[in-house]
């Protein structure tokens, strides 16, 4: 099973939908169990991926790979590789968790056209784990367009009132990314040929040529290719300003729609950073040359807290409880992009681990809303008040995932974000000061859409009958709370499992960054923290050993 685990994970969705291909559109009961069963088994055949991988949590390289280069396609270099290292594999356990508690939130909110939305909703799983897990471009590109349809159907068909328009303007800013990216990807191609002979879109071979770039054609041509898969990734995030698309489409989409994403989707973008634009083009992230004043690291910083103090000032603005969550998300992933070209392993792996916050976090904030929403028909904050009273355990949830939101102490948002902030101090203490007034306005908005919404006396008499949650909602929120909770309390395990892809990384964009020390709980000391949680001592520099040669020498 071990060697064709990441394979099972994969099609285990898939397979679920060809399955609802023959059951009748009619008998809508059985098409709901039989997409719970497989969404809920995608996540049980991830569960001893845990085990498997824990206990090569400090070995070097991508591990369970399936497959080789150009078995696929040899013709032209392609072929089916599977391979996940520590940040893909948190990545892959969020998307399985997320998937099940979407399916199983849909079971009374979708009515009409049951099967093919579970059908959907399973093919755009798939294509979600495999953006994960291909270790092949062609692949990866497969599956990076093959969650696109899923996803536009998803809004277009089961969408609020302008559905189509929120569908049709998040295809065409995906796919206008996905063509720039291709553009990208063809250009590493033939480059890897022309140096080695060699055709193949393997991501270990284009990992040792594609620095190369920058010497081979000059800054300005790396530039522009780290430009053409900055925008693909840059519009999934969504980074600041290209993130017009997600507010129409979180509002538009069915609740279960904008949980997977809010908690899957959106990572593809900072993890497309994390794999590609960070390894690729070591170079012009380093390059002194500037555009308006800014070197490109500059402007990806400008551009993150950007989005982190907007996002923010936005939420606060906001009079639609939905949309409010929505410009949240721009906030929340811009201190993301700020931990990645923050350049260090602090910041990494915070960024990292305040993914998996955020799909925590955000995706039960839109159950919360979906919830109010299918009850009420309307996610006005001014239709609400004193919701407390009539729903005490749907109150006390949204509290802790509110309080997770903003970042509190014992919780998992506080040390994602912490981590980040220390992580770009120590690079550059401005831009972290800059990014902290972003906690302060989450905070304000989270607070005061809370006292809004559930404090004082139920003022809407349509609010006295609420019946509070059911044992199927509160399903859905028990996990993320046992994951809230657990990533607040003992993060070390999370950290032990980046360690290692974090600092290989960070080793491949700045090679003279002081690395740390083998840990040795490779050998193992299980209470020895982390090293991608200290910051690794610095060594003297040359200058400093000469000078004290010749002092001795002097003496």
């Amino acid at each position: 099973m071990q060697n064709h685990i990441l394979s099972i994970i994969l099609f285990t969705p898939l397979l679920g939908a060809l399955i609802l291909l023959f059951v009748p559109k009619e008998n809508k009961d059985a098409i709901r169990w039989i997409a719970n069963f497989f969404a809920l088994a995608g996540l049980l055949v991830s569960i001893p991926l845990v085990p498997m991988f824990w206990a090569q949590r400090f070995e070097a390289g991508f591990k369970f790979i399936e497959g080789a280069p150009g078995n696929w396609i040899p013709s032209i270099g392609a072929g089916y590789v599977l391979g996940i290292d520590g940040i893909s594999f948190l990545l892959i356990m969020l998307t399985t968790l997320l998937g099940w508690i979407s399916i199983l939130s849909s079971w009374t909110a979708i009515e009409n056209r049951v099967k093919e939305y579970y059908i959907w909703f399973l093919v755009l799983q798939t294509g979600m784990l495999g953006v994960f897990m291909a270790l092949d471009f062609f692949l990866f590109f497969v599956f990076w367009e093959a969650m696109l349809v899923p996803m536009y159907l998803l809004i277009g068909i089961w969408g609020g009132p302008r559905k189509l328009y929120a569908a049709i303007k998040f295809f065409l800013y995906t796919l206008a990314g996905s063509v720039l990216m291709l553009l990208g990807v063809l250009f590493l191609y033939f480059h890897h040929q022309h140096v080695t002979g060699t055709y193949t879109f393997a991501f270990q071979a284009l990992y040792d040529t594609a620095p190369r770039i920058y010497s081979d054609y000059g800054p300005h041509v790396a530039t522009l290719l780290f430009l053409s898969f900055f925008f693909a990734f840059a519009i999934k995030v969504p980074m600041f300003p290209f993130h017009t698309w997600l507010p129409d489409a979180h509002v538009e989409a069915p609740t279960a729609g904008s949980v997977i994403l809010a908690g899957v989707l959106l990572k593809m973008g900072t993890y497309g950073f994390i794999r590609f634009s960070l390894p690729f083009f070591p170079n012009v992230l380093s390059n002194p040359a500037t555009f308006l004043g800014m070197t490109v690291r500059g402007w990806m910083i400008f551009l993150s807290i950007v989005g982190i103090i907007y996002g923010a000032l936005v939420s606060l603005m906001q009079k639609d409880m939905k949309k409010l969550v929505a410009y949240s998300s721009v906030s929340h992933l811009g201190f993301c992009t700020l931990g990645i070209f923050a350049l260090t392993p602090l910041g990494l792996s915070g960024s990292v681990l305040q993914q998996i916050n955020h799909g925590i976090s955000t995706g039960a904030l839109f159950l919360i809303v979906g919830i109010l929403y299918e009850r009420r028909h309307t996610r006005e904050i001014s239709e609400y008040g004193g919701i407390s009273n009539v729903m005490p355990v749907y109150a006390t949830i949204t509290m802790i995932m509110f309080l997770s939101s903003m970042g509190l102490p014992l919780l998992n948002g506080f040390v994602g974000e912490f981590t980040i902030l220390q992580g770009t101090f120590m690079e550059n203490w401005r831009w972290g000061a800059w990014a902290v007034p972003g906690v302060v306005l989450a905070a304000a908005y989270l607070l005061w859409l809370y006292q809004r919404v559930f404090f004082g006396t139920v003022t809407n008499p349509k609010n006295e009958k609420l019946h509070d949650l059911t044992p199927r909602e509160v399903a859905t929120f028990v996990p993320l709370l046992i994951m809230a909770f657990w990533i607040g309390l003992y993060p070390k395990p999370f950290f032990q499992i980046l360690e290692q892809p974090v600092n290989h990384t960070i080793a491949m964009v700045r090679p003279d960054y002081p690395q740390p020390a083998v840990n040795a709980a490779a050998q193992p000391t299980p209470n020895v923290a982390p090293a991608a949680v200290l910051p690794a001592a610095t060594p003297p520099s040359a200058a400093a050993v000469s000078a004290s040669t010749k002092m001795k020498g002097k003496n």
